[in-house]
C-alpha cells in the first residue's frame, strides 16, 4: 500500500491486551481502497477492537496500524481527532443518534466539526437522507422513526463529509432480517458510489456473502477466508 493511497488499511503484527487478556496477538492484514471486508469471529474475539484500532480510537500494544501510510500509532491525540473527523465514518448498532437533535440536525453534525455549515451542511444532508430513502425524517426526532429508518440516518451522518474508510461495527445486529438486509444493501451500495472503504465487524453471515472478502479473528490472528 502506498503512501498515497486513497482509503488502504494495513495491519502489521499487531498486539492488543486487556490487562493479562491477549486479545490480538500479531495480527496482519491488507484492505485495498474501495474494498467491502466482512470481518467475522466469535463473541469476544476481537472485531470490535479491531474496528477500534483501525478508527485510532485505541492504540495496539504493538505492531503497526497504517491508513493511507500514515501510522496511526506514531500520531498524537490531536492528530488522530483530526483524521478521524476528515477521513473515517463509523456506523454502530445502537445508531447513537442524539436524541435532542433532529434526524437531519445528526447526520450535519460531522460537517460542522469540519468546518462546514448553514445552507451548504443542510443541502448535503438532505441529498444524503434522499439517497438513503429517508428524506422525510429530516425534521423528525430519532424517537419519532423506526429502528431501520434511525439506523439509515445513522449511515448517512457516517458519511456525509465523505469519510475514505466507513467501520460499521454490527450495524444490522438490532434489526429484523428484512430491515438488516435493505440497510446492508443500502450501506454497501452508498460506500461504493463514493468509492469509499467499507470495514465491517458481523455476526452475519448475510453481510459476509455481500462482501468483497472476508477476515475472521482467530486465536489472535486474522485469517482470510478462502471460498
Amino acid at each position: 500500500m502506498s503512501a498515497g493511497s486513497s482509503g488502504g488499511i494495513e495491519l502489521r503484527g499487531v498486539v492488543k491486551r486487556y490487562g493479562t487478556q491477549v486479545v490480538l496477538a500479531g495480527a496482519s492484514a491488507r484492505i485495498e481502497p474501495g474494498e467491502f471486508v466482512v470481518v467475522l469471529g466469535r463473541s469476544g474475539s476481537g472485531k470490535s477492537t479491531l474496528l477500534r484500532l483501525i478508527g485510532g480510537l485505541e492504540s495496539p500494544d504493538g505492531g503497526a496500524v497504517r491508513l493511507d501510510g500514515r501510522d496511526l500509532v506514531g500520531l498524537a491525540e490531536t492528530a488522530r481527532a483530526k483524521l478521524r473527523r476528515s477521513s473515517l465514518g463509523f456506523v454502530f448498532q445502537f445508531f447513537n443518534l442524539i436524541p435532542t437533535l433532529t434526524a437531519g440536525e445528526n447526520v450535519e453534525l460531522p460537517l460542522a466539526l469540519n468546518g462546514v455549515r448553514g445552507e451548504n451542511a443542510r443541502r448535503r444532508s438532505t441529498g444524503l437522507l434522499a439517497e438513503l430513502g429517508v428524506a422525510g425524517c429530516a425534521d423528525r426526532f430519532p424517537e419519532e422513526i423506526s429502528g431501520g429508518e434511525q439506523q439509515r440516518v445513522a449511515i448517512a451522518r457516517a458519511l456525509v463529509h465523505e469519510p475514505k474508510v466507513v467501520l460499521a461495527d454490527e450495524p444490522t445486529g438490532n434489526l429484523d432480517l428484512e430491515t438488516a438486509r435493505h440497510v446492508l444493501e443500502l450501506l454497501k451500495a452508498t460506500c461504493r458510489r463514493r468509492r469509499a472503504t467499507l470495514v465491517m465487524a458481523t455476526h452475519s453471515r448475510e453481510a459476509a456473502a455481500l462482501a468483497d472478502r472476508v477476515l475472521t479473528i482467530r486465536d489472535g490472528g486474522i485469517e482470510e477466508d478462502i471460498a
